[in-house]
C-alpha cells in the first residue's frame, strides 16, 4: 500500500465559450501530457442564467468522448444523428465523438447550474469508431454512504459497487462528498492517472491545503487521501489509463497528427466530416 503524493495543481480560470457561456476551464492544450488520457475540463457554477442560457449550438467533434455530469441544473442536447435528451440534475452524457459529430447543449435556466464537462481521448486505433452516447440517468449513478462521504459512482467501480462500464477508455469517475471535518481514502490502480477535481469548496491532500476550483493531480502509488477541514467540500474523482499517444488538438477535434487534423477541418469545409448518418 502506498499513497500518492500531489505532483501538479491547476487553478481554473474564468472564460467564455460556446455563444456566450461563463464558465471557469481548468484543464487544456497545455495540461494534456501530464493529465493523459484526460483532455479538457470546465466547470459551470452560475446562479444567473444570463451568464449560461447562449449555451453552446451546433459545434464539431472527433477523436474524443466528452463527459457531462450536472450537479444541479438541466440542460437540452441534441446532435446530427438525429439524438437528442435532458440532462437533469445528478445525471450525465456520456458522448463518443469518434469519427465526428454535430452535437449542442443548450443549458436551461435553473436556480443553479453547477456541474462540469470533460473530454477523454480516444485510442489512436478507436478514434474513427462510429459515433453513440448515452445518458447516465440519476438511477444508474449508485450511491455509497459512509461515515464521512457520500460518493457518486458515475463510472468504474468503489469498493465492488458498480457504475457504468465505459465503452472505450475503461474511466473511472466518482462524485464525492465531505462534511467538513470529514475525511476518505480512495484505493486504485498503481499506473493510471489520478486526479480530482474540488468543484464545491477546498481541501487537504497530500500534505497539502488545496482552494476550490483546483484540479489535483497525484504521483505514483495506489491510493489517495482527502480531508475536509475547515468546509464542506465537494469533488470529482478521475482515474484512467494513460494512452501515451501523440495529440494534435485543434479546437473540438483531438486527433494524432497533424495531417489528421488538417484532414478533418477540410471535411468540415467541404460538409464531409460527419461519416455515419443518423439510423
Amino acid at each position: 500500500m502506498s499513497y500518492r503524493e500531489v505532483i501538479k495543481t491547476v487553478q481554473g480560470r474564468a472564460t467564455v465559450d460556446g455563444a456566450g457561456v461563463h464558465l471557469v476551464r481548468v484543464l487544456g492544450v497545455k495540461t494534456a501530457e501530464d493529465y493523459d488520457p484526460w483532455l479538457m475540463l470546465d466547470s459551470f457554477d452560475s446562479k444567473d442564467p444570463s451568464l449560461y442560457e447562449a449555451g453552446f449550438p451546433f459545434h464539431p467533434h472527433r477523436g474524443i468522448e466528452t463527459i457531462t455530469y450536472l450537479i444541479e441544473g438541466e440542460m437540452i442536447h441534441r446532435d446530427s444523428l438525429g439524438n437528442q435528451g435532458t440532462v437533469k440534475s445528478g445525471e450525465s452524457q456520456w458522448m463518443t465523438a469518434g469519427s465526428g459529430i454535430m452535437h449542442e447543449e443548450m443549458p436551461q435556466p435553473s436556480p443553479r447550474m453547477l456541474g462540469a464537462q470533460i473530454w477523454l481521448n480516444l485510442p489512436k486505433a478507436e478514434k474513427m469508431t462510429a459515433p453513440n452516447y448515452f445518458d447516465i440517468k440519476k438511477e444508474m449513478i449508485p450511491v455509497v454512504e459512509e461515515k464521512d462521504a457520500t460518493v457518486r459512482v458515475i463510472a468504474g467501480d468503489y469498493k465492488g459497487i458498480m457504475g457504468v462500464d465505459p465503452p472505450h477508455i475503461k474511466a473511472t469517475l466518482y462524485d464525492v462528498e465531505l462534511g467538513r471535518g470529514g475525511l476518505i481514502e480512495i484505493g486504485g490502480k498503481p499506473d493510471e492517472t489520478c486526479f480530482i477535481f474540488l468543484i464545491l469548496g477546498g481541501a487537504t491532500t497530500g500534505g497539502r491545503d488545496i482552494p476550490e476550483k483546483t484540479a489535483v493531480l497525484y504521483g505514483p502509488g495506489d491510493r489517495i487521501v482527502v480531508e475536509a477541514k475547515r468546509e464542506p467540500t465537494r469533488f470529482l474523482y478521475f482515474q484512467a489509463p494513460p494512452l501515451k499517444e501523440p495529440i494534435a488538438w485543434g479546437g473540438p477535434i483531438v486527433m494524432n497528427t497533424q495531417s489528421e487534423l488538417r484532414e478533418a477541418f477540410e471535411e468540415l469545409d467541404n460538409d464531409t466530416f460527419v461519416k455515419h448518418e443518423r439510423p
